[in-house]
């Protein structure tokens, strides 16, 4: 078990460590301000639901909704009494992606609001997707891919997944555009994904370098302000096609990421550990009743007795290893020093928890 630990988390650091000092792309390190998308939600009706939609009785919204749509269709239905079980209220929801114009279709999430046992099946009538500002920016329709399934019986019950929610790729279709004049823009703000002082250092110097000109300067280490004038580019558009594709190399901090509940532990390569003495020891205890029943002869005046029997064994190491780690170990010899001692995931998660408690961990320690 420790040997395999120690080849899964030194492969995590040889991973680790060549990402570390890999050439990533602009555009996969910062986002272009104004470029972004716009959340859309929608209040609609799935129909065509195989008994499994909500009942109306304990989802009253059900039946407005229906009752509107089919009033617009034309059917009066004053006063009558609806008890169907193939439709479900749904809400809808999108994200309409920058520069969508219209016609263009994008992908919409259906969720069920009501009692409905399942979508499986369903088609979601018309459905008008609104943004913020309360506007219709499209409208969303068509067949539901449900993300689960259930079936029942009297007796039982199987669920597989959420069949409570689905979607519809290529579901809704744009009806209206978000104004955005990218090309009346002097300056355009590159915002780091994760702010760093030294990877937008490097950002800077990298589109300067680029350019062979200041074009660029950090103005904190979350924002690069990029002067469209100065790159002497037709147009913002083109100023942004030109360095979206050059490499930088981040600059990250030293972190420790644990996750308690599977015992993962992924460390960085910049995480170093200061001078300490690291102690892993264990005893197991362990005591087995196990009474035997002595039964008399046949016919014979004699009486059952239980007999006791206990054993009682203790396992493990009396001894406490000892570990010493120098100052300024890097990550592979933190994880050598560990799996020496022969301790499993949780107990390296206690030892990095408590190297931690003590300050010799030099790194961001995130526990979840």
């Amino acid at each position: 078990m420790a040997r395999t630990l120690a080849l899964v988390v030194l492969l995590l650091a040889c991973v680790l460590g060549s990402a570390a000092v890999a050439q990533i792309r602009l555009k996969d390190l910062v986002e272009f301000d104004g470029v972004r998308g716009n959340d859309l939600i929608g209040y609609g009706l799935v129909v065509g639901l195989d008994g499994t939609g909500d009942g109306i009785r304990n989802a009253p919204f059900t039946e407005d909704i229906m009752s509107n749509i089919l009033e617009r269709l034309g059917v009066n239905i004053t006063g009558e009494q609806f008890r169907p079980r193939n439709v479900a209220a749904v809400l809808v929801t999108a994200t309409l992606p920058p520069f969508s114009r219209t016609g263009s279709r994008i992908d919409v999430t259906v969720s069920a609001i009501g009692d409905a046992n399942s979508l499986f099946g369903g088609t979601l009538v018309m459905t008008p997707l609104n943004g913020a500002d309360g506007q219709i920016y499209a409208v969303a329709q068509g067949a539901v891919i449900a993300g689960g399934v259930a079936a029942r019986g009297d007796a039982t019950e199987v669920v597989e997944g959420v069949p409570t929610s689905g979607s519809i790729p290529g579901g809704a279709r744009v009806e209206r555009e978000v104004d955005f004049a990218l090309a009346s823009l002097d300056q355009i703000r590159l915002a780091l994904r994760q702010a760093d002082f030294t990877t937008a250092l490097r950002i800077e110097q990298t589109i300067n370098s680029y350019f062979g000109r200041p074009v660029a300067v950090m103005q904190d280490a979350g924002t690069v302000v990029l002067d469209i004038a100065a790159t002497r580019a037709p147009s913002a558009a083109h100023a942004l096609g030109r360095i979206e594709n050059l490499t930088v190399a981040p600059g990250t901090r030293a972190r420790v990421v644990i996750d308690q509940r599977s015992g993962t532990i992924v460390m960085g390569e910049e995480v170093r550990i200061s001078r300490v003495a690291v102690a892993q020891g264990g005893l197991t205890l362990r005591v087995e009743e196990t009474p035997l029943a002595v039964q008399p002869n046949p016919f014979s005046p004699g009486q059952t007795v239980v007999l006791p029997r206990t054993d009682a064994s203790i396992t493990g190491q009396p001894e406490v290893s000892l570990a010493e780690v120098r100052g300024g170990t890097t990550l592979a010899e933190v994880v050598a020093g560990l799996n020496a001692l022969g301790v499993g995931p949780r107990d390296m998660i206690d030892i990095l928890n408590t190297i931690n408690a003590a300050g010799a961990l030099h790194a961001d320690l995130v526990v979840r």
